[in-house]
């Protein structure tokens, strides 16, 4: 598939091999842009990594194209978070992605989480990533069952939550409309054994389809304010930043995987502690029943974060940022990338059984052999 190249946030650009979701149909439908970034890593106290999280439909997609616009990044087309040729045909994110924007000297590590059911695996695996959560609530419709998994997940790992009650444009939405869907929420966050802390989340009301979000409702904010600063804010100011052990070795728990066909085997997530540069040897690690097992051993090919749409490649990365490195062919989606002198594998997140159950067995019917060929 035939694909172009977004603009980096650089004037000198190198294309990066197009990448591709290891399990998905097709290669990617944008091609990265590649440039230089800072070698140095950045300071934990500016990053916040948070989880865009919602029903199906509810507007995730479309909020984190109005963010990175906000954010000055260049958006070639709408939904330019779904890379994968399905999710462009249905409409929907079939996978989490992950990129980063930065606001007033913060880094923001951005995770599109999809909203289906049947791809609820998507969202466990990226929650222990991040620290916080925006949950996306349509407000005419207010929260329903995928809202109720997604959320239940995000407070299971102790994330900071913000409410963001999206659509109150719409001419049905009215201002009791909105307290009647945020009672219903505050509810929902009771029921599920939310803890103080995360009860006391901010509301913010948006139309994510006009590119405004607000913390007072209102249908037409002032011109001056029609944008995604005040979601931005909110943001830097309710979640906190990674706690990070910088002195330590380097651990980084796989939650994510590509294929790139030049580099091999994109490992992406969230490094636990310590800094970890391009030639450093690693090697890749996973609990078993008889212990901690090696997989594989090598060392950092390449280092790369996605900025905006472009992915750009870095010299080091340190603790509580969200980076993808290239070097080990083997580790997979829950396994540790760490320094070789490290043996101890990451906690990794356990994820829900299947929803759907099928029971095979001798057919017991009274009409069992004495079928017709053509019975209706």
């Amino acid at each position: 598939m035939s694909a172009s190249t977004p603009k980096s946030f650089s004037s000198h650009l190198a294309p990066l091999p197009r990448f591709s979701r290891c399990f998905s149909s097709g290669p990617a439908s944008a091609a990265a842009a590649a440039t230089t970034y800072p070698s140095a890593y950045l300071d934990p106290g500016r990053l916040r990594n948070v989880a865009v999280i919602a029903h199906v439909d509810h507007g995730k997609t479309t909020l984190m194209d109005r963010l990175l616009r906000q954010c000055g990044a260049d958006i070639p087309h709408e939904r330019a978070m779904d890379s994968i040729s399905l999710e462009r045909e249905r409409g929907i994110t079939i996978a989490s992605k992950v990129t980063s924007v930065s606001w007033k000297e913060n880094e923001l590590n951005m995770v599109d989480t999809p909203g289906h059911a049947d791809f609820g695996g998507e969202v466990e695996r990226v929650v222990g990533m991040v620290e916080g959560a925006v949950l996306v609530v349509d407000a005419g419709e207010g929260p329903l069952a995928q809202t109720k998994f997604v959320l239940a997940k995000a407070l299971k790992y102790g994330l900071r939550p913000l409410l963001l009650l999206n659509k109150v444009d719409r001419p049905s939405v009215s201002e009791e409309r909105c307290n009647e869907v945020e009672s219903l929420v505050f509810d929902l966050f009771a029921n599920l054994g939310a803890t103080e802390e995360q009860l006391d989340f901010p509301v913010l009301y948006a139309s994510a389809k006009e590119g405004w979000a607000s913390s007072t409702f209102t249908k037409d904010p002032p011109a001056g304010a029609k944008n995604m600063s005040q979601l931005l804010d909110a943001i830097v100011r309710h979640v906190p930043p990674p706690k990070a052990n910088l002195d330590g070795p380097f651990q980084m728990l796989v939650s994510m995987m590509e294929k790139d066909f030049y580099l091999g085997r994109i490992l992406t997530g969230r490094v636990s502690s310590g800094i970890v540069r391009v030639g450093d040897k690693i090697h890749g690690l996973r609990s078993s029943e008889s212990g901690i097992e090696k997989i594989e051993e090598g060392k950092v090919v390449k280092l790369m974060k996605k900025k905006g749409t472009s992915m750009v490649l870095i010299d080091s990365a340190g603790a509580g940022d969200i980076i993808s490195m290239a070097g080990l062919g083997s580790p997979s989606i829950g396994h540790t990338v760490a320094n070789t002198e490290v043996m101890a594998a990451l906690p990794t997140v356990e994820l829900d059984p299947p929803t759907i159950s099928m029971t095979f067995g001798v057919n017991d019917s009274p009409l069992a052999g004495r079928d017709g060929t053509h019975v209706s």
